[in-house]
């Protein structure tokens, strides 16, 4: 085959149909869409009326091993998993998040999949989409504009300006606002007090809306949100600064999923977008439930390794929606699991079987870790041209060896086609292997107690060490009754232990814990180890600096 175009040209070519067809096509009704032109919809909640008494189609969790800078395709898997799937007759739909502003204009670029496994309008799912991103931004910024307006008028809730704990956020990569002092400029500007940013996905409001089961329970859950605590260290909600139902009414539309296509035309959902490092990682949970109500199969993704995107599916999302995966497909490739084992970026093309059999201690761990959670593993080995025959092999013989079904995947380059093998071996899994899915943990266990189970038994570690700050949170938690929720792990993506530098699967480290935080409207406790941004900053040069539009509409550099 010739040299693959880029991405982005890929897209272009795509013969999209009309979102009409494509949602007729799964059974959704003309009079449950919200057109946005004439390739994306959103699909109104009213239709879960309607379906509410048809069976679910079967979950299908995408998740990989820990991601390297040699790139692993989990969008690009699922995408192509989708469209593997409808290829071999099945009835499938893909659900994935959406991209957040910050990283397409940083270091990441796109997040729509890739080569021929790619979700279209690839440029509109890039930027603005329907606008979620940008109501969620609003809604965030409207609480924190009441916090200060409140004080400014009288602050008859008592609200501490030193416990201020609510951020504003926007949703771009700017170092500058990290830290900021607001408030300046004399008596009319409020009072001054020391404030930050966080990008949109870190905020609160966005797990919020990925959890929310309907509009209802998504208002309720904004009531609950903490924003900092009085002057007797009592906790001070959005409901009593009165603003919840405004920022509910923001979120009237951005709660509703958004339907698209891939390149072969299989319907996708793509709502909500948590990072998985700092916040849970999924998709919205009335997207996924959607989906299995439409759909024998739905494939959606949970963000970086299994360590944190997946388990954070298994142990937050699948409780609070009342999920149960079928089987889970961990995606790995070649070129990654030889950096696991020692090689540096700039020799992975050269054969290298020492490295790779090195580095398969972290598709081992991370096959190892969803079995914690009784589930049946597929392995997806994402081909690259690079690859020899004898690294493939040995790749497969190792996984074989461990007892974990593997299938090469080439869906970048061939679509649904290079998804077959793939297809076809999850659907004898899911057929032949029984799901007994649980939870890692009981919710009911302290907070310490729940978070050395995570380090133990997912990272590896040997135990969990408390900074005194986060000793002092968690005994604030327990006085005030918010300890007996799931924990959400705010960690590096690039290791399993809390030291990004430590690769493949580590032994004899301990994680620590700086800061334990309760989000009350998301219904979690986020534990922040190590160094973790929630504002990224831009690189040296920037994606943003390649992307450009032309006079007829044209664009370019988006990847």
């Amino acid at each position: 085959m010739g040299k693959i175009p880029s991405d982005i040209e890929i897209a272009q070519r795509a013969k999209m149909k009309d979102i009409r067809e494509i949602a007729e096509n799964v059974g959704i009704l003309e009079d449950e869409l919200e057109l946005y032109g004439k390739y994306k919809a959103k699909v109104s909640l009213d239709i879960f009326k309607r379906l509410k008494d048809k069976k679910d189609g079967k979950l299908i969790l995408v998740t990989a091993i820990t991601p390297t800078p040699a790139g692993e395709g989990k969008s690009t898997t699922s995408v192509g998993l989708g469209q593997a799937l409808n290829k071999i007759g099945k009835n499938a739909i893909i659900a994935l998040r959406e991209p957040s502003l910050g990283p397409v204009f940083g270091v990441k670029g796109g997040a729509a999949g890739g080569g021929y496994a790619q979700v279209v309008p690839m440029e509109d799912i890039n930027l603005h989409f329907t606008g979620d991103m940008h109501a969620i931004t609003a809604a965030n910024n409207l609480l924190s504009a009441a916090i200060d307006n409140h004080i400014h008028q009288g602050n008859s809730l008592r609200i501490d300006a030193r416990q201020i704990t609510w951020k504003r956020v926007i949703d771009m990569n700017d170092r500058a606002l990290r830290d900021v002092v607001i408030g300046l400029g004399g008596k009319a500007n409020g009072f001054v007090r020391q404030d930050g940013f966080m990008i949109t996905v870190a905020s609160e409001i966005m797990a919020v809306l990925c959890l929310s089961s309907d509009l209802m329970d998504l208002k309720e859950r904004i009531g609950r949100i903490i924003i900092g605590y009085n002057m007797d260290g009592q906790p001070v909600t959005a409901k009593d600064l009165k603003v919840d139902g405004a920022m509910t009414l923001l979120l009237k539309d951005a709660i509703k999923p958004n339907l698209v296509q891939t390149l072969e035309n299989t319907p996708a959902l793509i709502h909500g977008g948590p990072f998985a490092n700092i916040a849970h990682g999924c998709n919205s949970i009335i997207a996924t439930k959607l989906g299995l109500k439409l759909a024998d199969y739905l494939v959606t993704e949970a963000g970086f390794g299994a360590d944190l995107g997946a388990e954070k599916f298994l142990d937050i999302k699948c409780r609070f929606g009342n999920l149960k995966p079928s089987a889970v497909v961990i995606v790995a490739t070649i070129r990654a699991l030889k950096m696991h084992g020692g090689v540096k970026k700039t020799d992975l093309s050269i054969e290298n079987l020492e490295a790779l059999d090195k580095g398969f201690a972290n598709l081992s761990k991370q096959v190892e870790n969803i079995r914690k959670f009784n589930l049946p593993v597929l392995v997806a080995v994402n081909k690259f041209s690079a690859d020899t025959d004898a690294e493939i092999n040995l790749l497969i013989n190792k996984c074989k060896e461990f007892g974990v079904e593997v299938a090469l995947n080439e869906v970048w380059e061939k679509g649904g086609e290079g998804g077959i093998e793939m297809a076809q071996k999850l659907v004898e899994i899911v057929d032949k292997e029984e799901s007994n899915y649980k939870p890692l943990y009981e919710t009911e266990k302290s907070i310490p107690e729940k978070i050395e189970k995570i380090v133990k038994e997912i990272y590896g570690g040997d135990g969990v060490e408390f900074s005194p700050k986060a000793l002092k949170e968690i005994k604030r938690l327990e006085e005030l009754n918010l300890d007996k929720m799931p924990i959400c792990m705010a960690k590096t993506q690039y290791s399993l232990s809390d030291n990004p530098q430590l690769l493949g699967a580590p032994k004899g480290f301990k994680i620590t814990v700086n800061e334990v935080r309760v989000s009350a409207g998301a219904g979690f406790i986020v534990c922040q180890t190590g160094d973790i941004m929630t504002m990224p900053g831009l690189p040296k040069v920037p994606a943003a600096e390649n992307i450009d539009i032309d006079e007829n509409g044209v664009v370019t550099g988006l990847f």
